[in-house]
């Protein structure tokens, strides 16, 4: 779908956190190709609309979004109600990864950890539920991890909030299944993003690129509720487990 191809009033809305950089930022480019109004929570907004300008014109939303924030994803959702007047996609893509081990890792960080990734998408869910519903195909894409699936290093905190990602996406399909609403866990390895330049044992060039799973978000979306995919594991390499 290109840009212009639906009317202001119909075009569907699609709210993405994390939209300031890496994964996010290009989802957020692919749905403004694809002809979506964006609402994009950002920490400094101030700073990313001039980004996001660049490629969503003046119909986007700029929200102050801070993930750890309570009553953050509250407000967010409600105002992009308010300037839509509907919301048809949540993707929730912002996230950190900082390492956590059995015997390392301060308590405060692994409660940062599981708060901005799980707790924050959990509450975006939680407020932005009944208006997902109206639409009869609403769509949440949930931003895990192959950490998700699988351990294969040690940094347990990351692994154990990607997994709770995993449980909270079924938990959203189960809810919303009746009101047209689907949900799907991307779980990619390697993406080359500045989270992942400093933990990666490949260089950048091998790794799975922020656009190919901005595509493959995109694309998921746009599947009809007859065809909904639960979970999507994206690896740049070879593994036996998967």
């Amino acid at each position: 779908m290109s840009r212009g191809s639906m009317s202001r009033g119909t075009a569907k809305v699609a709210m993405i956190s994390g939209a300031t950089r890496g994964i996010g930022l290009e989802i957020a480019r692919e749905f403004a190709r694809r002809g979506y109004r964006l609402s994009l929570g950002a920490r400094d907004p101030a700073t990313a609309a001039a980004t996001f300008a660049t490629f969503a014109g003046n119909d986007a939303l700029t929200f102050p979004y801070e993930a750890r924030a309570r009553d953050a994803g509250r407000d967010w959702v409600a105002a992009t109600f308010e300037r839509f007047g509907r919301i048809d996609v949540l993707v929730c893509s912002a996230g950190i990864c900082k390492h956590i081990g059995l015997e390392e890792g301060s308590d405060d960080l692994l409660e940062e950890t599981l708060d901005i990734n799980v707790q924050a998408p959990f509450r975006l869910v939680r407020a932005a539920l009944p208006h997902l519903r109206k639409p009869g195909d609403a769509r949440v894409v949930l931003l895990s991890s192959l950490s998700g699936k699988r351990v294969s290093n040690l940094n347990v905190g990351y692994q154990m909030s990607k997994h709770a990602v995993i449980a909270l996406n079924h938990a959203v399909r189960r809810a919303g299944w009746q009101d047209g609403i689907r949900s799907t866990a991307i779980c990619p390895g390697y993406v080359n993003t500045d989270m992942a330049s400093g933990i990666a044992d490949i260089g950048p060039e091998a790794m799975t690129q922020p656009g190919d799973v901005a595509r493959i978000v995109a694309d998921t979306v746009a599947l009809p509720n007859t065809a909904s995919v639960a979970e999507i594991l994206v690896n740049c390499r070879y593994e036996n487990l998967l």
